[in-house]
C-alpha cells in the first residue's frame, strides 16, 4: 500500500489532550508527594492518618493523592478526612459530606462554632488568621488525640513554605518557616505537609481537572490587608521577572549553611579558630567593656 493511502490518524480532540495533560500532571503530583514522604519519614506502616479537609483546592488535592498513593504503598496506613465546621454564616454544610461519601473515604466533621469567637474578639478591620488557626488547630489537635491518630495531614503547598519563610524574616526578624514534618509543641502530635514539593499552579490546574467542589473561606479569606498577601504578591512579581525564583528558594530551604548564617546557637562561632586553651571573656564582660586588650604599658609587659 503507497504511504497516501494509509488512513489518517484521527485528530485528537480537545477533551483527550486534556485528559492526557491531567494524566501527566497527575503522575508529577503523585511522584513529588512520594517524594516529600519518603524524604521526610512522614507515613510509617500502621499510620492512621488524618487528613485536614477544608473545602479548599489544596486540601482536596492532597487527599485525592494520598488516596491514590495508598494503594501502591509500601506501607499500609489508614486515611480518615476531617473537616472543622467553623458555623461561618452561609457554609455549605452539604458539600464535603457529599463529595466524601461519593468517593467512599471515611470521614467526619468536628462542629465548633470558632466563628463566632473570632468575630467577637478580633476588632473589625484586624486580621484573624493568628485567632482562627490557633482555635481550628486545637479543635483538630484534640480530635485527632481523642481518636488515636498517629499523623495530622495538612495541604500546605510548596509556595506557602516560601511565603511563610519570608513573612518570618520580613516581619519577626527570624530564619524559620513551615516544615514538612513537625512534632507539636506538647509532643502529642506529628504534622506532616505531602505537598512540600508541589507548586500552587500545579495545584490549581489539578484541581480544576478534577473538578473538586471548592468551598470559599469567606472568613478571613477575604481581608486585603493580610501580610501573608502582600509577601504572596511580592513573590509573584519575583516570579514573573525571573521564571524558577521560587523553586530555587525552595530548594534553598533545604541546603542550610549554619556557618554561613550569624546564629552562635546553630553553630559553634567561639570555639571556631580558637588558639589553644584560652578562656574567652564572656559577652557581659565585653559589653561591659571590661574586657580591654592589653597595651604596650610597664606593667603589661
Amino acid at each position: 500500500m503507497h504511504a497516501l493511502d494509509l488512513p489518517l490518524a484521527e485528530p485528537v480532540s480537545v477533551a483527550q489532550r486534556r485528559k492526557r495533560e491531567a494524566d501527566k500532571l497527575g503522575k508529577r503530583l503523585r511522584h513529588q508527594v512520594g517524594k516529600a514522604i519518603a524524604d521526610f519519614g512522614m507515613i510509617e506502616d500502621g499510620d492512621k492518618v488524618m487528613v485536614c479537609l477544608s473545602g479548599g483546592k489544596d486540601s482536596y488535592t492532597m487527599l485525592d493523592v494520598l488516596l491514590q498513593l495508598q494503594k501502591k504503598a509500601p506501607v499500609s496506613f489508614s486515611i480518615t478526612a476531617v473537616n472543622l465546621d467553623q458555623k461561618q454564616p452561609g457554609f455549605p454544610e452539604h458539600v464535603l459530606p457529599g463529595y466524601l461519601k461519593s468517593i467512599g473515604v471515611d470521614f467526619h466533621i468536628i462542629e465548633q462554632d470558632t466563628y463566632s469567637v473570632v468575630s467577637r474578639v478580633i476588632p473589625e478591620g484586624k486580621t484573624m488568621c493568628s485567632l482562627c488557626s490557633r482555635l481550628r488547630r486545637g479543635a483538630l489537635y484534640t480530635y485527632a488525640e481523642a481518636n488515636g491518630f498517629t499523623k495530622i495531614a495538612l495541604g500546605h503547598h510548596r509556595d506557602d513554605l516560601v511565603n511563610t519563610f519570608f513573612l518570618n524574616l520580613f516581619f519577626h526578624a527570624k530564619l524559620s518557616g513551615m516544615p514538612p514534618k513537625l512534632l507539636s509543641d506538647d509532643g502529642k502530635h506529628v504534622v506532616i505537609r505531602p505537598l512540600a514539593y508541589v507548586r500552587e499552579d500545579d495545584i490549581e490546574q489539578y484541581a480544576d481537572a478534577k473538578g473538586f467542589p471548592i468551598i470559599p473561606c469567606n472568613l478571613c479569606g477575604s481581608q486585603e490587608n493580610l501580610q501573608r498577601k502582600q509577601v504572596k504578591k511580592m513573590l509573584a512579581q519575583w516570579e514573573k521577572e525571573s521564571p524558577g525564583r521560587i523553586e530555587t528558594m525552595s530548594r534553598a530551604l533545604g541546603d542550610i549553611r549554619p556557618s554561613q548564617l550569624s546564629d552562635p546557637n546553630l553553630f559553634d562561632f567561639l570555639s571556631l579558630g580558637k588558639r589553644g586553651d584560652a578562656a574567652l571573656p564572656d559577652a557581659h564582660a565585653w559589653l561591659a567593656g571590661d574586657a580591654t586588650p592589653a597595651t604596650d604599658t610597664d606593667d603589661a609587659a
